[in-house]
């Protein structure tokens, strides 16, 4: 697995793993379906969860499309865009870490130059855009609630609380709690409180 370095304005470098083969693409699924379960699970079992199962697919097809094989990358590509029936946009080129969870599973608009951080939590009827293709960056184990919506190019901290229904449009200083349009620091109490099931990761 390869590690890009990415620099925010409130975390300093952010690492975000790169996939360079079909397994290092399983081992981000495998992360994702920890932070949903707690546990690890074996790649059939994954397989069986998202292929003959009810759970949403975006996350695994998307994991998949960063697959440099070509073919298929272009199979993976098909399948993310029917997947999107749970109204999920999530371009494969986006930038995100290990043990990403969606909360339910809908309705979310995510712009394909978000950086987002390892054991992030979005929540529905989110939206992560921008008008001057500067988006966000978010940083590790980060969780924002439902009808939030993040604009421009914010940073958003690690350890970072974003309460329901709150407009993003400045920074947010790391481990802090912010809510409101426009998002507001409100304390320092209890970072990352949201944060369930980390996905372990050690990466440098």
């Amino acid at each position: 697995m390869r590690i890009e370095k990415i620099m925010s304005k409130t975390n300093g470098e952010i690492l975000i793993p790169k996939p360079e083969s079909y397994s290092d693409c399983m081992e981000l699924i495998k992360s994702d379906v920890y932070r949903q379960t707690g546990h690890f699970e074996s790649t059939w079992k994954i397989l069986k969860r998202f292929l003959w199962h009810n759970d949403n697919p975006v996350l695994f097809w998307f994991r998949l499309c960063q697959y440099r094989g070509v073919f298929f990358r272009l199979f993976c590509h098909v399948y993310l865009k029917v997947s999107r029936k749970a109204n999920i946009y999530l371009p494969p080129m986006t930038r995100i870490g290990y043990g990403l969870d969606i909360g339910h599973g809908t309705c979310m608009v995510i712009n394909g130059g978000t950086v987002i951080g390892n054991n992030v939590c979005l929540s529905h009827f989110l939206s992560i855009g921008t008008n001057h293709d500067t988006p966000a960056i978010i940083g590790d184990n980060v969780y924002i609630g439902p009808n939030s919506s993040v604009i421009e190019d914010v940073c958003i901290g690690s350890n970072v609380t974003i309460g329901a229904g709150s407009v993003v449009t400045k920074d947010i200083p790391t481990n802090a709690t912010a809510v409101g349009s426009p998002a507001k620091v409100i304390n320092y109490d209890k970072p990352a409180q949201y944060i369930k099931n980390p996905y372990p990761i050690n990466i440098s």
